[in-house]
């Protein structure tokens, strides 16, 4: 037969039974970064003159938008080029139709008085800082009146510059 001892009851027992633990804790802190860069982005709409009578005395003016989106509080400023016809400045763009020419301004203001150019601080509206919405921005366009050109359709493409 088997004797037991008080030490032995108390080993099978310690064996069926484990130790009670203790509730601890033990904490630490993690960083957490991030860098948000500054970018911009630009959307923008067509500029339709419609119509355009060589024999009119008076302009042929149109309007468009385009909006700029950059990361809040970034300053920016809006150039539009010349154009994709060789020979165009900024202040004197041109629409072509084959080897002929329709010449049309940009502006930044609806009194059509300010040429809106490329060169930010010198020919571009002042720059802007962003906000959480996108800006809209007008451009105003115009072909001067009695341009003796043939008939036909004239067309440019103008690149809009957002530095920032």
């Amino acid at each position: 037969m088997y004797k037991l001892t008080k030490f032995s009851i108390f080993s099978c027992i310690s064996l069926i039974i484990p130790e009670m633990a203790f509730a601890s804790n033990a904490t630490a802190t993690m960083g957490i970064s991030a860098t948000v860069l500054s970018a911009c982005v630009v959307t923008s709409n067509s500029l339709a003159f419609g119509n355009y009578n060589p024999t009119s005395a008076s302009p042929t003016d149109a309007t468009s938008t385009f909006d700029v989106l950059c990361t809040a509080g970034t300053s920016y400023s809006v150039g539009l080029n010349a154009g994709t016809k060789a020979g165009a400045t900024v202040t004197t763009r041109q629409m072509s139709s084959g080897g002929n020419v329709l010449s049309y301004s940009l502006y930044s203001d609806s009194s059509r008085t300010t040429n809106w150019g490329n060169t930010p601080g010198t020919d571009t509206p002042s720059p802007t800082t962003a906000g959480v919405l996108p800006s809209t921005f007008t451009v105003y366009g115009r072909i001067p009146a009695q341009q003796n050109v043939q008939a036909g359709s004239y067309a440019d493409t103008v690149t809009i510059t957002v530095s920032y």
